[in-house]
């Protein structure tokens, strides 16, 4: 179950900043996900080590939401709402892509220094997944 926090429903990605506190020190960058996010968190994952070469996603989700962002490094994410396909570069840890439910993704162009850190609404439900790509534009009204 979804535990959605804004009271609209969000149907497609959109780049959001975090707050950023700088001084002599260094850079602090925080999220809090009941102020920040449309959803609260429910997990968290992070992708690194990745090929130069290799694509990670490749799939949509029926329910889910995630909130994308490069902790290092830099990555492309394209996303598909089935209408239009949008690619987003993803190369600052303040920044962070909103992922609604029902948005195809795919992650690729990792530099060897990039870590990718996931925030998702839910723990892993494998149902959830949608792995075939026709099978996204049929459920998302494209196709029939």
């Amino acid at each position: 179950m979804n535990h959605i926090v804004k009271p609209y429903p969000l149907t497609h990605p959109y780049v959001l900043e975090f707050p950023q506190a700088s001084d002599m020190r260094g850079h602090l960058t925080y999220i809090e996900p009941s102020h920040d996010l449309p959803f609260l968190v429910r997990r968290l994952y992070y992708l690194y080590a990745v090929p130069p070469h290799a694509r990670r996603g490749g799939h949509a989700h029926r329910t889910l939401f995630q909130c994308l962002i490069a902790l290092a490094g830099s990555f492309d994410v394209m996303v598909d709402d089935g209408f239009a396909v949008t690619r987003y570069t993803l190369a600052q840890p303040t920044v962070g892509l909103i992922l609604p439910p029902m948005v195809w993704r795919e992650l690729e162009h990792f530099r060897p220094d990039s870590i990718c850190l996931v925030l998702a609404s839910d723990e892993y439900d494998a149902g959830d997944y949608i792995r075939d790509h026709e099978e996204f534009r049929r459920l998302a009204g494209v196709t029939p």
